[in-house]
């Protein structure tokens, strides 16, 4: 059957990888350091896979500006302590082995820095899988465009060729934006009535599910 897309781009946490607990559980800590208001796991859900420094805006509103530095250091020391104890889902591994031996370019476009993405496809072993890929501290931030743009014009493939698979709505909105298909994937950060408020073309609750569609869809 012949593809209906050149390029897939994942999401990292929460899609390929199991973090969006411990992510959580980074920004709760980072706020007791400084003595902030915790905000509560729903709260701190909603912004995985936003740059960092947007992400504890919106989850810390009460953070002053001054108090930025001090909030990311202590985020990425949470964050950095636990993350080699961290897993894919089960099948993340598998499936991206199998697009890429079927033919398909495969990428990413996350919310990591460059440093932390790098450090994750080290430790995971999938790094050789993806042909490019774009962080937030490279590019405008989810819901902007620009991280799936750059990725389709260095890997010169045609938004109509490409899907973006992720797990919240940053990332099926970026889609959108960049007039790309998208599939959420409910097992992340955000929930299935949150990501039913972005269109897209299938949601699916495993990487299981995930593989079955691509081989009957994409």
């Amino acid at each position: 059957m012949a593809k209906r897309f050149d390029l897939i781009v994942f999401d990292w946490d929460g899609t390929l990888l199991d973090s969006a607990g411990a992510i959580v559980r980074s920004i709760q800590a980072s706020c007791v350091d400084l003595g902030l208001p915790v905000p509560a796991d729903e709260r701190a859900r909603h912004v995985i896979g936003l740059g960092l420094q947007d992400a504890l805006s919106h989850a810390v509103p009460e953070l002053a500006i001054d108090d930025y530095p001090k909030m990311v250091e202590r985020y990425r020391h949470h964050y950095l302590s636990r993350d080699h104890e961290l897993s894919l889902f089960d099948g993340a591994e598998t499936l991206v082995q199998w697009l890429a031996a079927a033919g398909w370019t495969l990428a990413v476009a996350t919310g990591k820095s460059r440093k932390g993405l790098d450090r994750a496809l080290a430790h995971s072993g999938l790094g050789a899988h993806f042909e490019a890929t774009r962080c937030a501290d490279e590019c405008f931030s989810k819901p902007h465009p620009a991280m799936l743009e750059e990725l389709m014009d260095e890997l010169m493939v045609e938004p109509d060729r490409t899907l973006m698979i992720g797990d919240t709505t940053h990332d099926l909105q970026m889609a959108a934006n960049a007039g790309v298909h998208a599939v959420g994937v409910t097992y992340g950060a955000h929930p299935v009535a949150q990501l039913e408020t972005v269109a897209s073309l299938a949601r699916v609750d495993s990487v299981e599910a995930l593989g079955v569609w691509l081989k009957r869809n994409a």
